[in-house]
């Protein structure tokens, strides 16, 4: 089954400032994705990175280009209402289309306060024998996709979602790191 995320759009966006976020945790996701361009030029924006702080979450926009990744190409979210389908947010661009599902993998569980999400058929391949698969194929940003995710999450840390890519987690983008640039698993 083959998904047209193009056509959906599985949240509103009200910003409540265009200023830029004031958390310094987007320092360490620039760091990252400059190490990732560093590791492999050719993922210029099939990366996605949230980290979680208190009840927020830092994600990076749609499309970045990570040769060019500055602070408003990194988004606050301040709260989401998966029934409304409403996301409040801070910064000067739209947030993620897969914001809603690393919101509520953030916030489902306690253990994870960094996510890297990898969309690379490459990856696939190589991890296939390694993590655990989503069994279904859902739109981006959806619910049903994170619920899929969060299934899948309570096997391993680090998953392949079907015909997307590889999704990372950990308490933290330094223990992401270990597994992506290491080869270590967690």
């Amino acid at each position: 089954m083959s998904i047209n995320n193009s056509e959906y759009n599985p949240f509103q966006t009200y910003f409540l400032s265009r200023e830029l976020t004031k958390c310094p945790l987007y320092f360490d996701i620039i760091k990252f994705l400059k190490k990732i361009n560093h590791l492999d030029p050719e993922q210029k924006n099939n990366v996605i990175i949230s980290i979680s702080f208190g009840k927020r979450l830092l994600i990076t926009n749609n499309n970045i280009n990570i040769e060019k990744i500055n602070q408003e190409d990194i988004v606050e979210v301040v709260d989401y209402n998966p029934i409304k389908k409403i996301v409040l947010v801070i910064g000067q661009k739209d947030p993620n289309i897969q914001t809603p599902v690393h919101w509520l993998i953030h916030h489902a569980r306690n253990d994870i306060h960094a996510i890297v999400q990898v969309n690379d058929k490459e990856l696939i391949k190589k991890f296939t024998n390694n993590y655990p698969t989503t069994e279904i194929e859902f739109p981006s940003g959806s619910l049903d996709l994170a619920k899929e995710i969060l299934k899948k999450l309570k096997i391993s840390k680090n998953i392949i979602i079907k015909n997307s890519g590889c999704l990372y987690t950990g308490m933290s983008l330094k223990e992401i790191e270990k597994v992506i640039f290491n080869g270590d698993d967690c």
